[in-house]
């Protein structure tokens, strides 16, 4: 039997919604960007905040040659979403904070799936230990899942370290790929109940899941999900809506 003839189906919402709450999780993980809600959250504040004029000009230049760099394979996934982070150094926390809730009200909460924030609603309901994991920098993260009663000390995202409320440029934690499995790992999530991700950039995580449910999946997250024997599930306003973070 060929992939083709046994490729997996998408859950319908009612399916997917029930599956969930059937396996009864304790713990559940959820990446955002293509996940809880369209596009790439990290790229359009990285973009927003160059025309706020957040950054300097030789700063702006500086991330605009590197994501070039990365679109053409010279950068890799780790690297553009580390210096993405990093070319915030030298300016105060509560700036960036305040920058990141005035993009999410304007960008990010208008793109929430309906249907995730209702699943994340039912979780919370049922005292379910919810947390976010995410390559795009923390501060758009951890405001992006405050609507969906995520705290901040259970957000996993591409960070920096601060002193004395200044943004340095020491990487704290860049939770990409493998990176995501390694962040759940380090918090002694070995073996989260239900992990959900839209790319292969959460593969590694949703391998560690006893459930792993693909959202808005990637072309290669089909085919790994196929593969995995797991189903998924498109949210009904993913239609014209960019899946993926960065790559696939």
């Amino acid at each position: 039997m060929t992939d083709e003839q046994i490729a997996v189906q998408p859950w319908t919402a009612q399916e997917f919604e029930r599956q969930v709450l059937e396996n009864k999780p304790k713990v559940a993980v959820f990446d955002c960007d293509g996940t809880l809600w369209g596009g790439d959250s990290g790229n359009g504040f990285m973009v927003w905040s160059i025309a706020e004029g957040l950054v300097s000009r030789d700063t702006s230049d500086w991330i605009d040659t590197r994501y070039r760099g990365y679109l053409a394979g010279k950068v890799s996934e780790v690297e553009i979403c580390g210096e993405m982070v990093q070319m915030y150094a030298h300016l105060r926390d509560d700036e960036l904070r305040s920058a990141a809730a005035r993009y999410v009200r304007e960008f990010v909460q208008p793109r929430i799936f309906a249907e995730m924030a209702q699943l994340v609603d039912r979780l919370n309901e049922a005292g379910v230990e919810v947390w976010a994991v995410s390559s795009t920098n923390k501060w758009v993260v951890a405001e992006g899942v405050r609507g969906f009663g995520i705290p901040e000390e259970r957000v996993l995202a591409a960070e920096v370290r601060v002193a004395s409320g200044l943004i340095t440029a020491e990487l704290a934690d860049v939770p990409t790929g493998e990176g995501k499995a390694v962040a759940l790992k380090r918090v002694g999530l070995t073996r989260p109940d239900a992990v959900f991700g839209n790319s292969v950039h959460d593969l590694a995580m949703l391998e560690l899941a006893r459930h792993a449910y693909p959202v808005n999946p990637s072309p290669s997250l089909v085919a790994a999900a196929t593969k995995n024997g797991w189903g998924f599930f498109r949210p009904a306003a993913t239609e014209g809506i960019q899946a993926g973070v960065h790559g696939e």
